[in-house]
């Protein structure tokens, strides 16, 4: 089903009252945390998980936060036609100069978009250090993954593929994309990168044969 907040312009209005809200936030770091990255998005998540149904208000029917540490969804909701979301925080810091996030496995989403009422939502806060207690959310994009554009995607090697943004300075997004055409961007992606693997897995094997064959012929010194 085609999500209402997605493909109208609501999701931009859940976007500003994140980052309203956020910037409103009491302080909640400290000169240790603050240089943190990690600390920093450990806290955001939690602040957005304990709040999130206040911010998104009536646009789900209920929301829940309680996952696993390596689960797909940081947070979930439903909407009242039923559709389900999954959101997968991510933050940043705009002074760092590269930021690489993973976001999901190719396996993953392909099970995950099986279904037409799940929506995979990628939340990233970027954000500044504006003193040394103090941070101030510049941009927030709260999109389904089929928003991000493959030109600011990329693949790692990690299982069947790890989807990530290349560059967290550099997100580009294609409002109202369609899912389908994401998706097959996504298998012909995956057709130009697994070749390329197997090319790299040819040339580790003839490296360890060279390995193993030169520790065959060794004098064994360690009996």
């Amino acid at each position: 089903m085609k999500s209402r907040i997605f493909y109208t312009k609501t999701y931009k209005l859940i976007e500003d009252k994140i980052k309203k809200f956020l910037n409103n936030y009491p302080p909640f770091l400290t000169k240790d945390t603050i240089e943190s990255p990690r600390a920093v998005g450990d806290a955001l998540q939690h602040i957005l998980e304990n709040n999130f149904q206040h911010i998104i208000g009536n646009y789900a029917k209920d929301t829940s936060a309680d996952f696993p540490r390596r689960a797909m969804a940081d947070i979930a909701f439903t909407d009242h036609n039923g559709i389900h979301y999954i959101i997968d925080v991510k933050t940043h810091r705009l002074d760092t100069k590269f930021n690489m996030p993973n976001l999901t496995s190719v396996e993953r989403i392909t099970r995950f978009y099986e279904d037409d009422n799940n929506y995979y939502i990628v939340l990233i806060i970027s954000y500044n250090k504006i003193s040394s207690v103090k941070i101030k959310v510049d941009n927030v994009h709260f999109v389904p993954i089929e928003f991000l554009s493959w030109e600011c995607l990329t693949i790692g090697a990690l299982g069947w593929g790890q989807i990530q943004i290349a560059n967290a300075n550099n997100i580009i997004i294609n409002h109202g994309y369609s899912r389908k055409v994401w998706m097959l961007d996504l298998c012909n992606a995956l057709l130009d990168f697994y070749p390329k693997e197997i090319n790299k897995i040819s040339k580790r094997l003839d490296y360890f044969k060279k390995i193993k064959n030169n520790w065959s012929n060794r004098k064994d010194i360690w009996k």
